[in-house]
C-alpha cells in the first residue's frame, strides 16, 4: 500500500485549486520558497495569495533549501503545516522546529548506500524523511531500490523523478510519493490531466 503522496513545485492558482478540491487529494502539497533556481520557485507575494486558498484535506509544505534564516521569518506566519528542509544538519534542524513550531520533512539527497545511511541522524527529529535524487530542480532519479536498507518503522517519502508508470512498482513499499516534474508539460508548468491521472492511479492502486 502507498502511504501517501506529494504534488510539489506548485506556483499557479488554477492548478492549486484543481489539486486541493480533487477527489482524491494529496496529503501534501509543496511549494518552493527559497530555491531561485527553480522555474517552480514562488515570490513571497504570489505564496501569500497562494496560500489564501483552503488547503482542505491536504498539508502545505514550505521547500527551503538550506538554513535560510531570511526566509524562514518571512514565511513564520503562513499557513504551513510542514517545512521541507534541505542541506540542514540535524542541529539546524532542532533549532528550526523548536523556533518556528513546525513539522519537519528532512530532505536527503541521494547518490549510493552511504547517502542512505545518514537518515539515522535525522529519525528522531523529523516527522518524515525525504530521500530525493541530487538534482534539486532537476529531475534526476536515484536507485530507489537503496531505501531496502532503511528501517520499516521510519516515516518515508520519495522523489527523484517518478513518473506516473513508476507508481505501481511502490505498491508494496509503504512510502509517501513526492512527484513534480512528471505531471509537468513544459518545464514548471503543471498539467491538470497528469495531475488527475497520478491521483487517480494512487487511489485505485490503495483501494
Amino acid at each position: 500500500m502507498i502511504k501517501g503522496c506529494k504534488i510539489c513545485g506548485i506556483s499557479d492558482p488554477k492548478t492549486l485549486n484543481y489539486i486541493v478540491d480533487h477527489p482524491h487529494p494529496p496529503q501534501f502539497v509543496g511549494f518552493i520558497v527559497n530555491w531561485k533556481a527553480s522555474l517552480r520557485y514562488v515570490e513571497l507575494d504570489r505564496l501569500k495569495e497562494l496560500l489564501n486558498i483552503d488547503k482542505k484535506k491536504s498539508k502545505y509544505v514550505a521547500v527551503v533549501v538550506k538554513n535560510d534564516e531570511s526566509t524562514l521569518e518571512k514565511i513564520k506566519d503562513l499557513p504551513f503545516d510542514y517545512y521541507q528542509m534541505y542541506d540542514c544538519s540535524p542541529e539546524e534542524i532542532i533549532k528550526i522546529k523548536e523556533k518556528y513550531n513546525k513539522k519537519i520533512i528532512a530532505a536527503l539527497t541521494i547518490e549510493n548506500k552511504e547517502d542512505i545511511k545518514k537518515y539515522k541522524e535525522y529519525e528522531n527529529i523529523s516527522e518524515i524523511i525525504l530521500f530525493d535524487s541530487k538534482g534539486y530542480e532537476k529531475s534526476m532519479s536515484f536507485d530507489h531500490n537503496l531505501l531496502d536498507e532503511v528501517d520499516d518503522h521510519t516515516e518515508k517519502m520519495i522523489a527523484g523523478n517518478i513518473k506516473i508508470e513508476d507508481v505501481t512498482n511502490f505498491k508494496n513499499k509503504h512510502y509517501i510519493l513526492d512527484v513534480s516534474g512528471s505531471l509537468e508539460s513544459s518545464k514548471g508548468v503543471k498539467d491538470i490531466n497528469k495531475i488527475d491521472k497520478f491521483l487517480n492511479t494512487v487511489h485505485n492502486i490503495n483501494s
